[in-house]
């Protein structure tokens, strides 16, 4: 027996992407009382779990969405997938969100050559 099966969660956890990229479209986004703190959950189209959501990955979700407004991002298409991050000073499991395989995505800022060696900032 695997014991994570042992303590069922509401929310879904790294572990359970089993180490692939999966595509969800988002239904809402509502707050939910964790652990003493009210936090930002987002729910997905037939799915019975949500992603508890981080600076991260909202700041991600508004990125695709194009919009900060939650209600917005109904009907969004987002990918999760499971990666690695520092937490208290160790590395753990943690989900990350990024565009959909075949999402549009922002083109970076052009490289422009400076012949300058004074840095702008």
């Amino acid at each position: 027996m695997n014991i994570n099966g042992a303590f069922p969660s509401s929310y879904l956890k790294a572990a359970d992407l089993q180490g692939k990229r999966v595509t969800v479209v988002i239904d809402k986004v509502v707050m939910e009382d964790i652990g003493g703190e009210h936090k930002p959950v987002v729910k997905f189209q037939g799915k019975d779990r949500g992603v508890v959501l981080n600076k991260t990955n909202a700041a991600m979700i508004a990125e695709i969405a194009n919009s900060e407004e939650t209600d917005e991002w109904v009907g969004v298409k987002v990918m999760l997938y499971p990666t690695k991050t520092d937490f208290q000073g160790k590395r753990v499991d943690c989900i990350r969100v990024d565009y959909p395989a075949n999402g549009a995505k922002p083109k970076p800022a052009p490289v422009v050559a400076d012949d300058d060696d004074e840095v702008p900032f």
